[in-house]
């Protein structure tokens, strides 16, 4: 597989692609993820990032089982992804928000990667799933323990102990999935969700992100007392002293990221 990125207004564009259109992901893909990862974490002019699978079958079906590693369950398992499947499903350090562009299927680590973003958009369709019980194997890289933070106990149950696809408009009601318009729509609506981003001052993208998930395990006292490095960053920022002349000006802002 290869890994297209660019960036361009703003926006980072992470793009999986494979020639067979299945999207699976070997070690040499997940290597470099890491450093696109890394890379638009180092930047200040990157607004939001679009992943997105190339061409119209999948978005991605997870870890490569034809790649020919012959590696056990055991022994994948023993391998340090200290960042989830793809270095994205519990990446902690990404303060960029990341939207999830889902043209087709979305399996396995692929569906771990999903609930490793913020916004998800999904063309109808689309299939969701975490089948690993049904070859034997487990969701290792987020599935087991995100999935059952992010929806009712016996809808995360249900998904990974029948292995079972699902539609977008079933994970839409779940609430993994934010908007499910037709293939030929997908482009235009996550556009429209890329501009409302775009809109806003990235610092303050980023102190929300970054506020979100270091204080999902404290209590509201504690979560409002905690003064996070993007957080003080964002409200000492050039930024917000132009956010709030542009208001009063009846002006769109400038963004400078400072």
């Amino acid at each position: 597989m290869t890994v297209a990125f660019a960036v361009e207004d703003r926006v980072a564009r992470v793009t999986l692609d494979r020639p067979d259109r299945m999207n699976a992901v070997d070690a040499a893909t997940e290597a470099e993820l890491e450093l696109i990862w890394r890379e638009i974490e180092s930047r200040d002019d990157i607004s939001c990032v679009v992943l997105s699978g190339a061409g119209q079958k999948a978005f991605c079906t997870g870890a490569d089982m034809k790649g020919g590693a012959g590696k056990s369950g055991l022994e994948y398992w023993s391998e340090s992804r200290e960042n989830g499947f793809g270095g994205l499903a519990f990446r902690r350090s990404l303060d960029v928000p990341v939207i999830a562009r889902v043209n087709g299927y979305a399996l396995g680590g692929g569906f771990e990667m999903v609930l490793g973003c913020d916004i998800v958009i999904a063309a109808e369709t689309a299939k969701f799933g975490l089948p690993e019980a049904r070859v034997g194997r487990l969701p290792l890289d987020g599935g087991m323990v995100l999935l059952q933070r992010k929806i009712p106990h016996n809808l995360a149950m249900g998904m990974m102990l029948s292995g079972r696809h699902f539609t977008a408009a079933e994970m839409q009601t779940y609430g993994i999935v934010n908007e499910t318009v037709p293939l030929e729509q997908l482009d235009a609506a996550v556009d429209r969700w890329v501009a409302d981003l775009v809109a806003c001052a990235p610092l303050s993208l980023k102190a929300i992100k970054q506020t979100v998930n270091r204080t999902a395990h404290l209590s509201p006292a504690e979560a409002q007392a905690l003064r996070t490095p993007a957080l003080v960053r964002a409200l000492a920022s050039e930024d917000s002293v132009e956010g709030v002349a542009a208001f009063r000006e009846k002006r769109a802002p400038i963004w400078r990221g400072r």
